[in-house]
C-alpha cells in the first residue's frame, strides 16, 4: 500500500480507483440503501460502535435511504421497524433519495432485501465513484448480475458481494486444513425458502451456494437439479472433474453445513459465526478498493443457481453454465444492456 501525505493528518490511497480520502479523527461516512433486512441493524451496530478497534475503527453509518418493495412480504413488513431503529437508536439520517444519500457519504452498503432493484440502485453509486458492498441476493436475475459487474468495470467503481458464511471461522479453517489437503469435492446444505419474484436458489439458497464456491472455487461447467416440495439438490461438475453439491432444505432441520472431501481427509467444520468477520472484510475493502471476492466468482455462482433453475425446467437434466450465460447476455442485448 502506497500513501502520499498531502497536508498534516490527511492522506489518500493511490493504489485503487475511487480512493477514499480520510481525514484524521474523522470516520469514513457510510450510507445504506435499503432498510428492509436485519443486516442493516447488525452492520450499523458494529460500524457505529464508539469502542470499535482494529479494522472496524474509523467508520460510521451516517445516512440511509429506506427503499422497500411493496410486493415482497419480507420487505414491506419490516422496513418501518428497521428504519425507526436506525433513526432513533443510531442517529442515522433518513433521506428521501439515493442521490441525496450519495452527497453525504464516502461508501455504500446496498442492503435491499429484494435483488430486483439492485441494478437500478447500484447505477448512481457507480456513476458517483463510490465503493459499494452489495448484499444478498446480488441481483434478481443472472442478466442483471452480468450488467452490474460490467458497470462496476466501466465506471472504475469497485464493488463486491458475499454471504457472511464465507467468513465463518470453520469455513476458513477448512480451506487451509493440512489434514484435508487439496479439496476434490464438497457438499453444503442450508435453508432454501423460496420467494416468487426471484429464481428459486437466489432468495435463501444463495448462502449455501456461496459456501460451496468458497471451498470449490470457480470453474463449474454444468449443473443438474433434483426438486421436490421440501428439498432441492443441485449438483455441479467442475472443469477438472470435481463435483460439488448443494442441498437446499425446506422440510425438517435446516441448519447450515459443509462437508469437504480432500486428498488427505474429510472435514465437517462447525458452522458457527456472525456478521463481524464479513464487516471486517467490507471495511478493508472500503479502505483499499481491493475486493476480497471477485465479481467473476459472484457472477459464476449466480450462473450456477440460474442453471439449477433451468435444469428444473428441463426435468433435472444437466445444464451448461456457458449456455445460461449466453442466454443472459442475449437478454441484456435485447434491452440495450452490456
Amino acid at each position: 500500500m502506497i500513501r502520499l501525505s498531502l497536508v498534516v493528518g490527511f492522506t489518500v490511497c493511490l493504489f485503487a480507483p475511487g480512493a477514499i480520502a480520510q481525514e484524521k479523527d474523522k470516520p469514513t461516512r457510510i450510507g445504506i440503501i435499503g432498510l428492509d433486512t436485519s443486516h442493516v441493524v447488525a452492520f450499523t451496530q458494529l460500524l457505529n460502535n464508539p469502542n470499535a478497534k482494529g479494522d472496524l475503527a474509523g467508520f460510521r453509518v451516517v445516512a440511509a435511504f429506506p427503499g422497500g418493495s411493496p410486493d415482497v412480504v419480507a420487505s414491506h413488513t419490516r422496513i418501518e421497524g428497521f428504519t425507526k431503529t436506525l433513526r432513533e437508536q443510531y442517529k442515522v439520517e433518513i433521506v428521501s433519495s439515493i442521490d441525496e444519500l450519495l452527497k453525504q457519504v464516502d461508501a455504500v452498503l446496498l442492503e435491499s432485501v429484494d435483488g430486483r432493484p439492485h441494478l437500478k440502485q447500484a447505477l448512481p453509486v457507480f456513476k458517483a465513484g463510490k465503493r459499494m458492498f452489495i448484499d444478498k441476493p446480488f441481483s434478481g436475475s443472472l442478466a442483471d448480475a452480468i450488467q452490474i459487474a460490467a458497470l462496476s468495470k466501466e465506471h472504475k467503481s469497485p464493488c463486491f458481494s458475499s454471504s457472511s458464511l464465507r467468513y465463518y471461522p470453520g469455513v476458513r479453517a477448512t480451506l487451509s486444513n493440512p489434514k484435508v489437503g487439496k479439496v476434490i469435492g464438497c457438499t453444503t446444505w442450508g435453508p432454501c425458502s423460496l420467494e416468487e419474484h426471484h429464481p428459486d436458489l437466489f432468495w435463501y439458497g444463495i448462502h449455501g451456494v456461496e459456501t460451496l464456491f468458497t471451498v470449490m472455487g470457480t470453474g463449474c461447467e454444468s449443473v443438474s437439479r433434483v426438486h421436490t416440495k421440501g428439498t432441492d439438490v443441485a449438483v455441479g461438475t467442475w472443469k477438472d472433474g470435481r463435483v460439488g453439491t448443494f442441498r437446499g432444505i425446506r422440510d425438517g432441520s435446516a441448519g447450515y453445513g459443509l462437508l469437504a472431501f480432500g486428498e488427505k481427509g474429510i472435514d465437517q467444520p462447525p458452522m458457527q459465526g456472525g456478521f463481524e468477520p464479513l464487516v471486517v472484510e467490507i471495511c478493508k475493502f472500503f479502505r483499499t478498493g481491493i475486493a476480497p471476492v471477485s465479481l467473476e466468482e459472484t457472477v459464476e455462482l449466480m450462473a450456477f443457481m440460474e442453471a439449477a433453475d433451468e435444469s428444473k425446467r428441463l426435468g433435472g437434466g444437466p445444464v451448461k453454465i456457458a449456455a445460461v450465460m449466453e442466454k443472459a447476455r442475449k437478454e441484456l442485448a435485447s434491452r440495450g444492456g452490456k
